[in-house]
């Protein structure tokens, strides 16, 4: 692959995003992931993911613009006369979210730099998001250029900070470093060093039942998507289902203590 590399770590994998010099998203790097985060969530030895960037101080550092551009002009151009319908496009950034949001494993994003527009929808599709503590950039600044946030951003982020707060970050397209990141809850953690700290954060899903954490993420996101009482009867059902699986049965097994008898 000419942008992603991934390396095992234990049973994560850590799927690094590389377009030197820029550091920008684009269409073939898209695919690329797609194929990589695919791989990944099909794989029964991969507990969790990991992606971060691949050039210095750079997560994604948005959505190449140029590429945007020849987009629109298309668009606006209007459907060319052509004989045949052209053949159906390869999976790309949205389905690439999309797969990340919807994976059975837990994915972090471990912000490493520069993470703006479509950098940052990628990373808002992921679980966790730890954030080096030195990175100046984060934000949807896509109003800025006469469109707005179109990878998840308008979706994604008013489940993250609140309508309020999204509003604000969308309409007037901020950009804030990473302490500011944190305050307001667009990050879970602040690290000088966002790959190690993913690390050790996934080196605790190896040790735990994958049913369990796969029924715990899918009921997680989907509790604000639909009415309370079917979230809850999902939750039941699931807890049920989970609980018959061998893997929660030996876990519990193991993890029963004998009760001790504190004397007055």
């Amino acid at each position: 692959m000419a942008f992603v590399t991934v390396e095992r770590k234990g049973g994560c994998a850590v799927i690094t995003y590389a377009n030197a010099p820029w550091g920008t998203m684009t269409a073939a790097g898209s695919r690329e992931m797609y194929a990589a985060v695919k791989a990944a969530s099909e794989d029964p030895a991969v507990r969790s993911m990991i992606l971060t960037g691949g050039v210095p101080g750079i997560f994604v550092r948005h959505y190449d613009v140029g590429e945007l551009s020849v987009m629109s002009d298309r668009i606006g151009e209007g459907p060319s006369a052509t004989p045949a319908a052209p053949p159906p496009p390869e999976p790309g950034f949205l389905e690439m979210t999309d797969l990340l949001a919807a994976s059975d494993k837990p994915v972090i994003a471990a912000i490493n730099g520069l993470c703006m527009g479509g950098g940052f929808e990628m990373s808002l599709a992921c679980d966790l998001r730890i954030c080096g503590d030195e990175v100046p950039s984060i934000g949807l600044p896509e109003t800025r250029v006469g469109i707005f946030p179109g990878g998840g951003g308008t979706q994604r982020l008013p489940r993250v900070v609140g309508e309020a707060k999204a509003l604000e970050i969308i309409l007037r397209g901020l950009v804030v470093d990473a302490s500011e990141a944190y305050r307001i809850g667009l990050v879970h953690e602040l690290s000088s060093d966002p790959v190690a700290r993913a690390l050790e954060i996934a080196a605790e899903w190896d040790t735990r039942p994958a049913e369990g954490l796969a029924y715990a993420k899918r009921l997680t996101r989907a509790a604000l998507d639909r009415p309370l009482s079917e979230g809850l009867a999902d939750e039941r059902r699931s807890f049920l289902a989970v609980m018959a699986t061998d893997s929660a049965r030996e876990a519990l097994r193991a993890a029963r203590q004998p009760v001790e008898i504190q004397k007055a």
